[in-house]
């Protein structure tokens, strides 16, 4: 799930968030913004099990995926758009 929160300027935070049903291990999104370096944006667990990480954003287009340990890319499903080359949001 994406959350959007408008920040100053032309700025938002979004905030990713995986089900605690989501695969084990560790999930990091990677993207565009963080030169698609897995570990950088890693999601951490919350009381409510849910994982989170939240990541200061430029207005525009950006591309991501999830990562998880063992190599498993996954979309976002409520991404504004998904391709083959991935999620897409635009802010």
């Amino acid at each position: 799930m994406l959350r959007r929160t408008p920040l100053f300027g032309r700025k938002t935070r979004v905030t990713f968030t995986l089900p605690a049903d989501r695969p084990a291990g560790v999930v990091s999104v990677v993207g565009d913004f963080n030169g698609w370096e897995p570990g950088l944006h890693e999601l951490r667990r919350r009381r409510n099990g849910r994982r989170t990480v939240s990541v200061i954003l430029p207005a525009g287009t950006h591309r991501f995926r999830y990562l998880a340990t063992g190599g498993l890319w996954f979309d976002d499903d409520t991404a504004d758009h998904i391709d083959d080359h991935g999620s897409i949001m635009h802010l």
